[in-house]
């Protein structure tokens, strides 16, 4: 994976100490989205430490222009390109990776999700934390799609297939909108489509997943970059791999250490 030199200086504002929270945002050709949603962000972590971590993953439009031109008025924004696409979840793993915050809440660049819920997602994690669970994903759970009937139903079929083979007590496993701490991703076994089987992941690694009602917007600009047909095709092959995963790993639990 090639990815180019993170755009931060170390006299940069948002060098001076770890945030509380990094919104990482992975792209591919979203240009007209990006301002809408950075500003959103923006406003909705206004009364937060935080950054925000844009990775554009090989971007053929004028992605790497427009977010260059925001950065110069954004201190919190970060800016991270790959030299040629690597799929989603490369690019969330490089955005975790280049994020400094305690907890990483992750969304599409597609300005579907609603970075308005974050905040209520981390009210959800410190109720989780403060009874003692770890790991936690709060996971978002689109109660009120915005999509084609298509999208909605065949989502809707992955989630019960998924939910019967690797029990991932999750009704809204595609929802980008998810939150967890960096230390707790970064323990997962990482491979492409990861964002996909996130829950499955932490309750291999012995921890819990909470699910939270999330707004969702129509797409206001593009087109997606999926349809049913290319989830199928990759989804069956990494289903079968993560029912592997989760065979081959149990839960250490330490009684003591000397």
């Amino acid at each position: 994976m090639n990815i180019e030199p993170r755009f931060v200086s170390e006299a940069s504002p948002i060098a001076a100490s770890a945030p509380l929270i990094s919104v990482v945002v992975p792209v591919h050709n979203e240009a007209p989205n990006l301002e809408p949603l950075i500003t959103a962000i923006s406003t909705a972590l206004a009364g937060f430490d935080h950054e925000i971590v844009y990775v554009d993953d090989g971007s053929a439009d004028n992605t790497p222009q427009v977010l260059a031109g925001l950065a110069h008025t954004l201190p919190t924004l970060v800016r991270v390109r790959h030299k040629q696409s690597c799929g989603q979840s490369g690019a969330v793993i490089t955005g975790v990776k280049t994020a400094r915050g305690t907890y990483i809440a992750t969304l599409d660049g597609d300005g579907q999700n609603d970075p308005a819920d974050i905040p209520s997602m981390l009210e959800a994690m410190y109720a989780a934390e403060a009874k003692g669970l770890r790991p936690v994903l709060i996971a978002g759970h689109r109660v009120n799609r915005q999509d084609t009937n298509a999208k909605r139903y065949g989502s809707r079929i992955a989630n019960k297939v998924r939910a019967w083979a690797l029990k991932d007590a999750t009704p809204d496993t595609g929802c980008g909108l998810k939150l967890f701490r960096r230390e707790a991703f970064l323990d997962l076994p990482h491979f492409d489509h990861i964002h996909r089987f996130l829950p499955a992941l932490f309750i291999r690694a012995g921890g819990q997943v909470v699910s939270v009602p999330v707004r969702h917007h129509a797409r206001a600009h593009g087109a997606s970059h999926y349809n049913n047909w290319q989830r199928l095709k990759v989804g069956l092959v990494d289903l079968a791999g993560v029912a592997w995963l989760q065979r081959r790993w149990k839960v250490p639990h330490i009684e003591g250490r000397e």
